[in-house]
């Protein structure tokens, strides 16, 4: 295996980054010690919030990751579904009962009862958009008494309780719910009170002493949203955060390989093609933006080594795809003559630029035309969402809300997935996504969730790149920081800064 390049940063480049961290974790008690085993753990996170840290979209994951919202299930190392705020469920048809966890009270004293969870539940299940762990799902959650609560599908689902682990069905208190917007400030069950929200630059959170889990070690979490990677890095070495989350490959050379930690993540690299319209609704021309692409060299180039070539769209998280996977078929490829692709893609990942430009230079080179459209995420997703690229690159969690890829495959790539960024409709796609979403969980489930890859794969709607690595940065006086592949978990009840 060949080592990865070490690329230097000009000292003016290390001055300007750690200038924009000065002063972000100052003032306050972030550098106290509390009546815990340590001080306030500050956190420079990389993606601030798109959607006011509301439960419903990918905020969730932060409030998941702050211990401040919890779910009724919890998902295991395996991806097995473990009680939380239930502690059991059983099945019957079409509709699962769970009993709710006694003692539990939500950050502004009132009760956690079957009532509260109806509620969160029946919000997200109502939302429009709906959250994308329910694409596709009917879902109707009804109070058999005030310890229980039934959860009812359209059609029998097997994946319920791994559904319910999503952070996106966080169960929050009534307060939560006023006007058309879902404010989690000091409404979850977790072990710290999210308490301020300086709007997409920081967040506040304290320990929540009546948390049912236990007291949490730390007396709070500082976090600042910080977007340059550069200036993440530089907040680890200057010692100005605790926590650093996505510390990018460029700057992991220049950090003490003992404050970081590289966890194989399921997540995949994909350049999603517009099958809806343009250049890349011809399949021969897809085949060929397929062919062009030189995937090893963006691994070497790009991430230093520190990823792994993509064989498919899951990756080795999931062992068991590469067990399952077949030869695919693909189109015939086609011979470009300078048809004109536009690229898009978003800087909040420090790496997604420079794959599109080695993307652009490889495109090129096979006859396209190829132009690049680079912005930060909150301001490109929409246009990405309604097919205005022809192409788009992504670094996409493949088990990111259910721990298990049927979710992400629907919601990516179904007719009515909400996630469809490739624009793609087949109906015989739709109909292995449909019989893997229904299987029941085992081998029956992972080969047909592997038969729908290779259906996906076979239209060329997406070319995966690669699989990422996450990079963690801890400085050296914490304690217990949670290092989770599906990013759920960040800082938990038992972190701590000594």
């Amino acid at each position: 295996m060949r080592l990865p390049a070490r690329r230097l940063l000009p000292v003016t480049a290390l001055t300007a980054a750690s200038a924009l961290l000065t002063g972000c974790f100052s003032g306050g008690d972030s550098a106290t010690e509390g009546d815990g085993d340590g001080k306030r753990v500050r956190v420079a996170m990389m993606q601030p919030p798109r959607s006011a840290l509301s439960p419903l979209s990918d905020d969730a994951f932060k409030l998941s990751r702050w211990s401040t919202a919890e779910t009724l299930v919890k998902l295991d190392t395996e991806g097995d579904a473990r009680p939380a705020l239930a502690t059991e469920w059983q099945q019957s048809g079409k509709t699962w009962t769970f009993e709710i966890r006694d003692g539990v009270t939500f950050h502004d004293g009132t009760k956690l009862d079957a009532e509260a969870v109806v509620r969160s539940l029946t919000t997200a299940a109502t939302a429009a958009p709906k959250p994308r762990i329910l694409d596709g799902v009917e879902l109707t959650a009804k109070a058999a008494d005030d310890d229980t609560v039934t959860v009812t599908t359209a059609t029998e689902d097997p994946l319920v309780p791994q559904r319910l682990s999503s952070p996106q069905l966080s169960i929050l208190a009534a307060k939560a719910y006023r006007g058309k917007t879902v404010d989690p400030v000091g409404a979850g069950t977790g072990a710290f009170v999210l308490k301020k929200v300086d709007g997409t630059s920081s967040a506040t959170l304290d320990r929540y002493d009546d948390y049912w889990g236990g007291k949490a070690k730390s007396p709070g979490i500082d976090v600042k949203f910080v977007p340059d990677g550069t200036a993440r890095a530089a907040a680890l070495r200057s010692g100005e955060a605790d926590i650093v989350e996505s510390v990018p490959v460029s700057q992991a050379a220049l950090l003490d390989e003992q404050l970081i930690t590289e966890v194989p993540m399921p997540r995949t690299n994909t350049l999603y093609l517009n099958t809806g319209k343009g250049t890349f609704k011809d399949a021969a021309l897809r085949a060929a933006a397929r062919e062009a692409i030189d995937a090893e060299a963006l691994v070497d180039g790009v991430y230093e080594g520190r990823a792994d070539v993509a064989e498919g769209l899951l990756g080795p998280a999931l062992p068991w795809a590469a067990e399952l996977r077949t030869a695919v078929q693909h189109a015939e490829a086609g011979k470009p003559d300078g048809e004109t692709v536009t690229i898009g893609t978003y800087t909040d990942r420090s790496e997604m630029p420079e794959v599109a430009a080695t993307l652009q230079q490889q495109l090129q080179k096979a006859g396209f035309k190829v132009k690049l459209d680079v912005r930060e995420y909150a301001n490109i997703e929409s246009d990405a969402l309604a097919g205005k690229f022809d192409a788009f690159v992504l670094s996409r969690a493949t088990v990111l809300d259910s721990g298990d890829p049927a979710a992400y495959l629907y919601s990516d790539f179904a007719s009515d997935g909400t996630f469809n960024l490739a624009q793609f409709s087949d109906k015989s796609v739709d109909a292995a996504l449909r019989k893997a979403a229904d299987a029941k969980v085992g081998d029956a489930r992972r080969k047909a969730i592997v038969t729908a890859e290779g259906a996906i794969l076979a239209a060329d709607a997406a070319v995966p790149l690669l699989h990422e690595r996450v990079i963690q940065g801890d400085a050296a006086g914490v304690v217990d920081a949670a290092h989770d592949p599906r990013e759920r978990e960040l800082v938990t009840v038992g972190t701590y800064v000594k």
